[in-house]
């Protein structure tokens, strides 16, 4: 299992993603429940929005994904809604 996880990430960082916001659903529990897509989405964004960074951050590395995280939850969402808007509008690929 990790070696497919390893060549999805790999294929996805050489790979970029058309602009636009990816919705990633990741596993509460058991890492091994991610899917295929949301793995290669998750490599392959330009950054990744996260409600808790630190266990997004611990999610992707064990994944092996090296990604920009940016906090985004309901206490920040207003004062990040027009920096994300901007980067959507701009051609980032952006996972949340």
């Amino acid at each position: 299992l990790a070696a497919i996880f390893a060549s999805c990430v790999h294929a996805a960082q050489r790979e970029r993603l058309p602009g636009g916001l990816y919705v990633c659903a990741t596993p509460i529990g058991n890492v091994e429940d991610i899917t295929l897509r949301a793995v290669r989405v998750l490599a392959g964004a330009d950054a990744v929005l996260a409600e808790d960074t630190r266990r997004t951050g611990r999610l992707l590395q064990r994944l092996g994904i090296k990604a920009s995280l940016v906090s985004y939850h309901t206490h920040n969402e207003r004062g990040r809604e027009a920096q994300t808007l901007e980067r959507l509008r701009a051609g980032e690929a952006l996972a949340l």
